[in-house]
């Protein structure tokens, strides 16, 4: 009997360790959990203010003010935001195109309203925006999160292509200002040692560390999808809607008028201040692709590494260097709070005018 007892005393304090050791391991799990959701949120805010720091650290901000009051005109600036406003309108109908050959058919104003959230809360944690916008049609129109996860895997195929075709027709027109704006932040490959001195060196590379930490959080989420059972399925229905789509044409007049818009959402802004109206066109595509490819650092809507391209891209046209920093920090700045006003706009239109599918 005493033996007997004794075995299970030890079973028991056997069993009793192995849940404290379980415990101990989901409890360091949850608070790694944490700690990388902070960094996913806090990493990016982070890279983007110390870009905005360096860009702007003998900056006098005085001069907003003035320029705002006085010298900004409006009338361009609200042609800028309504150029803006239907990127965003033309990118909803054009999703909504895709999604109508899986058979589920959700409503025009849920796609919009869910690229107005998308937009909105890529603010505060860069790249979250795609899941944003399948997570809204889902909840509301009761489209599958993974097909329409894959129409957004197309859409991102079909922009970079387009982004590609205009940076190359850009670059072929304005081959000598690129070539100088590699020379000027110092990536010329012969001149090694200027690339170490230049304090443009280490922005560049941290805006590299951020896109590199981007592409791991993309690679884990791949990973994640893969393992959940029909999911990846879902995902190559949604790629393979654009072999089934109903009005070819259409698809690609959506696709001409989102990046038309992108363009004049940017370019009609020269018109709004004295130092950037006599820009050529050709000039406003240049900073226009500068700017697209800054974008793709996981900052908060590009901040800092927008900046910077728009700065010394401008600057090679002979814009000042305060000048062309004034014009990149009003610009940004009241087109990120569009893109606020769109994501609060949409939350309410949400919220008030549709019903979950499931209620």
């Amino acid at each position: 009997m005493g033996k007997g007892k004794a075995y299970r005393g030890k079973s028991e304090i056997k069993i009793k360790r192995c849940r404290e050791g379980s415990e101990k391991k989901r409890t360091k799990k949850r608070k790694k959990s944490v700690i990388q959701k902070i960094l996913k949120v806090l990493l990016p805010i982070l890279l983007g203010a110390f870009v905005l720091y360096w860009v702007y650290r003998d900056f006098d901000f005085v001069r907003v003010g003035e320029l705002l009051s006085e010298e900004v005109k409006w009338g361009w600036m609200v042609l800028s935001l309504l150029a803006g406003v239907w990127s965003h309108l033309f990118r909803g109908w054009r999703w909504k195109q895709t999604l109508d050959p899986l058979g589920v058919e959700p409503r025009k104003g849920t796609c919009v309203d869910a690229i107005f959230l998308s937009y909105a809360s890529s603010l505060l944690l860069p790249r979250v925006g795609e899941v944003t916008r399948c997570g809204v049609l889902s909840r509301y129109d009761g489209v599958p999160f993974a097909q329409s996860l894959g129409t957004v895997v197309t859409e991102r195929l079909i922009d970079t292509l387009c982004i590609l075709l205009i940076t190359l027709f850009t670059f072929v027109a304005q081959m000598p200002v690129f070539l100088r704006f590699f020379q000027e932040t110092g990536t010329k490959i012969p001149s090694l040692v200027h690339l170490v001195s230049s304090p443009w060196f280490y922005v560049a590379l941290g805006c590299v560390i951020g896109v590199l930490v981007l592409l791991y959080y993309l690679l884990r989420m791949l990973s994640f999808f893969e393992r959940v059972k029909g999911v990846a399925l879902d995902i190559w229905q949604g790629i393979g809607s654009l072999r089934k789509l109903h009005n070819l044409p259409l698809f690609l007049s959506y696709t001409l008028a989102i990046w038309v818009c992108y363009y004049l959402h940017f370019y009609f802004t020269f018109f709004c201040f004295g130092f950037t109206e006599q820009l050529s066109p050709l000039a406003g595509l240049v900073m226009f692709v500068g700017g697209t490819f800054a974008v793709l650092v996981p900052t908060p809507n590009g901040a800092g590494p927008w900046h910077f391209a728009v700065i010394t891209m401008m600057m090679l046209y002979g814009v000042s260097a305060d000048d062309a920093s004034l014009f990149a920090l009003v610009v940004h700045a009241i087109q990120t709070l569009l893109v606020i006003l769109l994501g609060f706009w949409g939350w309410l239109h949400l919220s008030f005018f549709h019903r979950p599918a499931m209620s």
